[in-house]
C-alpha cells in the first residue's frame, strides 16, 4: 500500500474554500440552482438577523442574489426539494432518487419518538391528509388543534401529524409564504420521471460519494455528517471499501497532521483549485463552510460557537454573530442587527482575532462588505454601537 498523500494546510484550506464556493469573487452572472447543487444543500432558517441564512449563504457565492430569489425553485420549477439532512434544507431535485431511505428512516424516527407523536388516531391523521388530497397545499394553519402544553416547542397535534408525514416522505412542501411551509401530497410535487428508488445500498454509495465530492477532503464522520442519511457503521463500511477514496494526511492549522479520505482526482482539484479572493466577507453561521466546528478549529485554527441558545450571560460573544473571512484567514467577527423600519444597519458587537492587525486597508474591506450586507437586507445606514475598529 502506497504512502498516504500529504496535503499542507495552506493548500487544505485552499481547497476547503473552493469546494465551498469561497474562493472566487462573488460577482459575475447568478445561477442559484448550480450554487445550490454545487454546495449539495442550502440549510433553510426562520432567523432573520439581518436577512435568513439560506439567503446570505447564497449572497455569499454571488452578491448579484437577492432575498427570496431561491423560491421558485421549490415552488415553480421543481429544481428543488426540502428535507432535512441535519437541519432543514433545500435539496436538488437530482438527488430524490437516494433520499428514498431518509424518508424512511426519518418517517420512522417521528413515528416513534414521543417528542414527534401526535396523538392523533390512524383516521384522523388520514382525514388530514383526506383533506389535504381535495384541497390542495396546506399549512398548518388551516387545522385547528391545541398544543398540550405552552412550552416554546410545544407543537399542536396536527403539526405533529404533518411533520410525521412530511418525514415520511407521504407529504412533501409545495411552497412558503412569508416562510410558512405549505403541505401538499408528495406525488403532486416530486416529479414523476424521476421513477423508482435505487436498491438501499446504492443510495448509501451515491450519498457517500456525493458527499466526498463536496468536501473534498474527509473523515468518515465527516462524511456522514453531510447528508446526515447514513449511518456511521454504514459509512465506515463504504469508506473501508476504498473503492472512490484517496488516504491522505492533512495537516492542520497547528502543524498537526491528521489521516483522512479524498476523492479520487484529489490531486488535479490541489493543483486546479485556485487561489481564494482577498475581499473580505462576512459569512452566516449556518454557511456550510463554517458548520462543522471541530473542522474550522483544526483547518483555520478559528474557535467558533453558535451561541443563540445559549443564555445570554454565559456567551462568549453574542446571540447572531457572523465569522469575517478574508482570503484564507478568519480575521475577526462581527454582530450586525438589521433594522429595516428605521433604515438602518447596527454594528452591536465586534471582536478582532488575537494576532490579526486591523490596519486601513483590513478597516476599508470591512465597510465596504458591510455596505454590501446592507443593500442585500434592503437598508441604507450604518450605526456602530460598539467601538469601531481600533
Amino acid at each position: 500500500m502506497s504512502a498516504p498523500l500529504r496535503i499542507r494546510n495552506r493548500d487544505a484550506r485552499r481547497l476547503w474554500l473552493d469546494v465551498n464556493g469561497l474562493a472566487e469573487t462573488p460577482t459575475g452572472p447568478l445561477d442559484v440552482a448550480a450554487i445550490i447543487r454545487r454546495l449539495g444543500f442550502v440549510q433553510i432558517d426562520t432567523i432573520r438577523n439581518v436577512t435568513r441564512a439560506h439567503n446570505h449563504i447564497l449572497w455569499s457565492r454571488n452578491q448579484n442574489y437577492r432575498e427570496g430569489m431561491l423560491w421558485p425553485l421549490l415552488e415553480r420549477d421543481r429544481a428543488v426539494f426540502e428535507h432535512f439532512t441535519h437541519d432543514a434544507s433545500l435539496i436538488p431535485m437530482e438527488v430524490l432518487p437516494y433520499w428514498q431511505r431518509q424518508f424512511r428512516r426519518l418517517g420512522e424516527k417521528a413515528a416513534a419518538h414521543e417528542w414527534y407523536r401526535s396523538g392523533l388516531g390512524r383516521d384522523q391523521i388520514a382525514a388530514i391528509r383526506d383533506r389535504i388530497a381535495r384541497e390542495g397545499a396546506l399549512s398548518t394553519h388551516a387545522f385547528d388543534t391545541t398544543a398540550a402544553s405552552r412550552e416554546m416547542w410545544a407543537r399542536p397535534p396536527h403539526k405533529k401529524a404533518l411533520d410525521q408525514m412530511w418525514y415520511a416522505g407521504e407529504l412533501a412542501t409545495a411552497h412558503r409564504r412569508n416562510f410558512v411551509k405549505y403541505y401538499d401530497l408528495a406525488e403532486r410535487v416530486f416529479p414523476a420521471r424521476l421513477g423508482d428508488a435505487p436498491a438501499d445500498a446504492e443510495q448509501v454509495d451515491w450519498l457517500c460519494r456525493a458527499a466526498l465530492d463536496r468536501i473534498g477532503i474527509g473523515s468518515p464522520g465527516e462524511v456522514q455528517r453531510f447528508w446526515a442519511a447514513a449511518t456511521a457503521r454504514e459509512v465506515r463500511d463504504w469508506c473501508a471499501a476504498a473503492r472512490y477514496t484517496v488516504r491522505v494526511e492533512v495537516e492542520g492549522a497547528d502543524g498537526r497532521w491528521t489521516a483522512a479520505l479524498a476523492a479520487p482526482d484529489i490531486e488535479t482539484r490541489l493543483s486546479t483549485a485556485p487561489a481564494p479572493t482577498s475581499r473580505l466577507r462576512i459569512l452566516n453561521p449556518f454557511d456550510p463552510a463554517v458548520r462543522d466546528r471541530n473542522r474550522l478549529e483544526r483547518l483555520f485554527g478559528f474557535d467558533y460557537r453558535n451561541e443563540m441558545f445559549v443564555p445570554a450571560s454565559k456567551r462568549r460573544w453574542g446571540y447572531y454573530v457572523y465569522p469575517l473571512l478574508e482570503a484564507d484567514r478568519f480575521v475577526g467577527r462581527i454582530e450586525v442587527k438589521a433594522d429595516r423600519a428605521r433604515d438602518l444597519m447596527r454594528v452591536t458587537g465586534f471582536w478582532p482575532e488575537p494576532r490579526v492587525r486591523w490596519g486601513t486597508a483590513r478597516h476599508e474591506k470591512l465597510a465596504a462588505e458591510l455596505a454590501r450586507f446592507a443593500r442585500l437586507a434592503g437598508v441604507r445606514q450604518l450605526q456602530w454601537e460598539v467601538a469601531a475598529l481600533t
